[in-house]
């Protein structure tokens, strides 16, 4: 693999990827990884916690990160899927990126504390993100927000959810969206694209270990169910304008691209970007290198332009 300088010692530490023999193991260590250091206040945001009870009767858990001095206009709104193999991660482990968003794109962020597989395999936690988002809707005078400019985001599995969102949101005839930002997204089941098949490294995300990723998620559900893979869907018009990013050494490169191609061919404004010598998350194992820096300040940048069109 071509390994960005600044990366290939943190590739070196890293041990073989294992996410799927032991959930309760991963999910603590995802926990120590994403979310070991206590949250810092910070002055630039506000934060609060919500519940409300969802569309199967379960208790879903939000998170909202409200920008401070701001002035009193009503301010966007973003959903956060966050990522996890569809298993793991939270609100906690959340916590970093809805920062980022929240700060970068001048936007109350709502992070949705979705149902997780295998004990709630699809359509759970795709149903918890559309409901988050409903609330939000519902909620925008309350957390100032302007109604007219939602947008949903998500990193790795979470960018599955968000797309699978802004397909639904355009079906079910909303909540209007104006933006998508889909970080690494986890797209299309069949893992048959040139990348994935040339990313063999048990270190990082590779195809046996993504295939185990979508079998855990779907469970019994069938591919080709409505929402469930967003890369089977046969239609993108009418979406959304996209944000797709992408890294050169991730088995996920090719359907986050091809995806990004289609959404062009459907006649949605769709910006791409690609990480050079960048692996699977490889800004959560190394945030302060130079290039997750350069990374994150590109689709923040981004995303701030497109809530603002």
């Amino acid at each position: 693999m071509n390994i960005d300088p600044a990366l290939a010692p943190v590739l070196a530490t890293l041990p073989t990827l294992d996410w799927f023999s032991d959930v309760d193991g991963t999910r603590a260590a995802t926990r120590r990884l994403l979310a070991a250091a206590p949250a810092l206040a910070d002055p630039r945001i506000e934060i609060s916690g919500y519940s409300f009870t969802g569309p199967d009767g379960n208790r879903i858990e939000l998170r909202v990160y409200t920008p401070t001095g701001e002035g009193g206009a009503p301010l966007p709104g973003v959903l956060y899927c966050h990522g996890g193999a569809f298993i793991t991660g939270d609100l906690d482990t959340a916590d970093g990126n809805c920062r980022e968003i929240c700060l970068g794109g001048g936007a109350v962020v709502v992070s949705v504390g979705y149902r997780l597989a295998p004990e709630h395999p699809y359509p759970a936690g795709l149903t918890d993100c559309y409901a988050a988002l409903g609330w939000l809707q519902a909620h925008a005078a309350d957390l100032g927000v302007d109604p007219d400019r939602l947008a949903v985001s998500g990193r790795s599995a979470g960018g599955c959810l968000a797309a699978a969102v802004a397909l639904m949101a355009r079906d079910r005839g909303g909540p209007p969206l104006i933006h998508q930002l889909l970080l690494i997204p986890v797209l299309d089941d069949r893992c048959d694209t040139p990348s994935a098949h040339s990313v063999t490294d048990h270190r990082v995300l590779n195809r046996p270990t993504a295939l185990t990723m979508w079998q855990t998620y779907l469970g019994p559900a069938d591919p080709t169910a409505p929402y469930a893979v967003p890369s089977r869907a046969d239609d993108l018009s009418g979406l959304p304008s996209a944000y797709v990013m992408v890294a050169e050494n991730d088995p996920l490169r090719d359907e986050g691209i091809d995806y990004a191609r289609r959404l062009v061919e459907a006649g949605v404004s769709t910006e791409l970007h690609l990480v050079p010598g960048a692996f699977h998350l490889f800004e959560g194992y190394a945030p302060d290198s130079a290039l997750a820096r350069r990374t994150t300040e590109h689709w923040m940048a981004a995303l701030h332009g497109a809530l603002r069109r």
